[in-house]
């Protein structure tokens, strides 16, 4: 005689049980974690070299700034290859690199342009308007838009605070330039994000390299014991190299322009697209 099995009640879908992740890889995850850690040195001895001043510790804290710079270039590509959320859950190191990013790219180089005397006597207080500016951008939910691009001026002063100091500006035209870059930092212009992917992207690489040992060479030449004043031949080759700021900055906005010409067009399209159907409907 044949009997029907009784059927098993249909189990709820258990959550998946999180990856196990080896020693191993939770290894290599704390190390990178220690690697994008090694910005905070950087900033502390950038900080003891301040405070001591002169033209020697300047020269210094712009060797540290580039050092963090580099760091801050390549932690996020060894994240990835160690898959770091899955390697430590717990620690949150996107957050770590903001405060890193904070003080490398935005306070110590206000820092070194208050301490170098950069600005006139009597306004170094309008150092502010970058601080809280630089605040406001690194604090924005879409700091970084969906389709690639930083919004607004990425805090870049350490690369401003490094030309206010080896080129001959005039301490009113540098309060103008960085009362300029803090209010675009507000403007939702969009900038190039370089380590994305695309062709002007890649481009902002390419040329990024031989800026990039320009601005090496110049640095090794930045004046050691005397007041900042370069060679001639330095003095021309920071002139030159100012072509790399010069299109990053020229592309960001005429990528910003094009973008929000194109949403005008689209509102305008949208606007006018029912008018026309209920004309033809007549």
């Amino acid at each position: 005689m044949l009997t029907l099995k009784k059927r098993k009640p249909r189990r709820k879908s258990e959550p998946r049980r999180p990856h196990a992740v080896s020693k191993l890889t939770r290894v290599l995850g704390w190390c990178v974690h220690a690697y994008t850690g090694l910005g905070l040195v950087c900033a502390a001895l950038i900080v003891a070299l301040l405070a001591e001043g002169g033209a020697n510790a300047f020269r210094w804290s712009f060797l540290l700034m580039a050092i963090a710079t580099i760091i801050d270039s390549t932690d996020g590509t060894l994240a990835r290859k160690v898959k770091i959320k899955e390697a430590v859950p717990s620690f949150d190191g996107r957050r770590l690199d903001d405060i890193i990013d904070f003080l490398t790219y935005t306070f110590l180089p206000l820092f070194l342009i208050y301490r170098a005397q950069i600005l006139p006597a009597g306004w170094e207080p309008a150092l502010i308007l970058p601080l809280y500016a630089s605040a406001y951008g690194f604090c924005q939910v879409q700091a970084k838009t969906d389709d690639g691009y930083f919004l607004g001026f990425p805090s870049l002063w350490n690369v401003v605070a490094f030309y206010l100091y080896a080129l001959p500006i005039s301490p009113w035209a540098a309060l103008g330039i960085i009362t300029l870059l803090a209010v675009l930092t507000f403007v939702p212009t969009r900038h190039l994000y370089p380590s994305m992917p695309g062709r002007l992207n890649l481009w902002t690489t390419i040329l990024g390299i031989p800026w990039t040992f320009l601005m090496a060479w110049i640095l090794w030449r930045l004046p050691q014991t005397t007041a900042r004043t370069l060679d001639a031949g330095t003095l021309n080759l920071t002139w030159v190299s100012l072509f790399y700021p010069a299109y990053y900055l020229g592309v960001s906005w005429w990528i910003s322009l094009r973008y929000w010409v194109r949403k005008a067009t689209a509102h305008r399209r949208a606007e006018t697209s029912p008018t026309e159907e209920s004309a033809a409907m007549r």
